[in-house]
């Protein structure tokens, strides 16, 4: 488990636009977000990503990069790419197993056709541009996720009230 106020591990993926990212390379002036979601499979991260790409500009005015991975092959992301209404949202791909293991993601093996041999279950992290974690939520299943108007609100309070990471301990 990736404590707060620790350094989190670098992370570096493919995105679906045929570029690559990299989280030590984000310039963010509050936070660099990473949200984990299941993948092509899952409805419930089809509606919970369409509505982040809604709220983009809300993030960015906030001075918030933000970037959807999952364990999705190529062909699997750039398909819910296509797909689902989320053009503008950087989506990485080819998460290993072992790095969502590291970032204390839950595992799940496939109950269907429709999903893969493993994926990761979601999680959302708030990584301070010092690269060392402020915030993080894990689920070991689609329900249940933070609200995005709820992690703006967060925001918006950490920056002004200059709030400290918690759960260090």
């Amino acid at each position: 488990m990736i404590k707060p106020t620790t350094q989190v591990p670098e992370l570096k993926l493919p995105l679906i636009n045929d570029t690559q990212w990299s989280l030590y390379d984000q310039t963010s002036k509050s936070f660099t977000m990473l949200v984990f979601y299941r993948g092509l499979h899952c409805p419930v991260c089809k509606s919970y990503l369409e509505a982040l790409t809604k709220r983009l500009k809300d993030f960015s005015d906030r001075g918030v990069h933000l970037i959807a991975i999952s364990s999705d092959s190529e062909e699997r992301a750039k398909k819910a790419g296509k797909e689902w209404k989320i053009a503008e949202l950087p989506v990485g791909y080819n998460l290993p197993i072992e790095t969502a293991r590291e970032w204390g993601l839950f595992i799940s093996k496939k109950t269907s056709e429709k999903e893969p041999d493993a994926f990761s279950e979601p999680g959302l992290f708030l990584i301070r541009p010092d690269n060392t974690l402020y915030a993080s939520a894990v689920q070991t299943m689609p329900f249940a996720r933070p609200n995005w108007d709820d992690i703006l609100n967060a925001i918006d309070y950490v920056n002004k009230n200059d709030y400290p990471a918690r759960g260090g301990e």
